[in-house]
């Protein structure tokens, strides 16, 4: 079974899957690392994104894994979190990580979180969820998580929504068959409650 988790910056993708993963005993899968290694690698090689994405080998749990090396911590930093926004729009890179997302989505139980798993990666998958908050809300949360000054974090993030929103592959958009969770006034419990509810009963 997959869940398919989407939604833009700051929404709280990530926590969320992985509590759900967690819950159902399921396998997270954070599309936004493969994307973010995509790009670590392209500043480390100073090559362009399209042309190092296919070469990678990435591997997702506990630690994100580059080609073996541990990039757990070094994919967060501001410069790479750009960088990955800018790549994840050029047609070559999403390919590739598309092709990577699959092969990984196509055996097993997985709760997979990105910005198009229930569009374009996963279009089949048993549950989708659009996860958002209020652009406020989001952005503090990014700032509380990096320390940094939230009407900074705001600007970017509009920056990226608009990047996300307008790209001509695989935008940010919800499925037609998505379930929108607001997470602005709920706690990550009841986000989690929310969708662990929808997921069917398995005999």
């Amino acid at each position: 079974m997959v869940i398919a988790i989407d939604g833009p910056a700051g929404a709280g993708k990530s926590t969320v899957a992985r509590a759900v993963a967690k819950a159902l005993g399921f396998t997270y899968l954070d599309s936004g690392a493969m994307y973010r290694c995509v790009a670590l690698a392209a500043l480390e090689r100073d090559r362009p994104p399209a042309e190092v994405a296919p070469q990678l080998h990435i591997e997702l749990g506990e630690r994100v894994l580059l080609d073996g090396r541990d990039v757990t911590e070094h994919i967060r930093t501001p410069q790479v979190t750009e960088a990955a926004s800018v790549a994840a729009a050029q047609p070559a890179v999403r390919e590739a990580m598309v092709a990577e997302q699959r092969r990984l989505l196509g055996d097993g139980d997985w709760v997979a979180e990105g910005r198009d798993i229930g569009t374009v990666v996963a279009p089949h998958a048993e549950v989708k969820v659009f996860l958002t908050a209020s652009p406020e809300a989001r952005a503090q949360r990014r700032a509380a998580e990096l320390g940094v000054d939230a009407a900074t974090v705001l600007a970017e993030q509009t920056i990226r929504d608009e990047r996300d929103t307008a790209r001509e592959h695989s935008p940010l958009q919800a499925a037609a068959d998505a379930r929108t969770v607001d997470s602005t006034d709920l706690t990550l419990p009841e986000v989690v409650s929310a969708i662990v509810a929808l997921v069917p009963e398995r005999s």
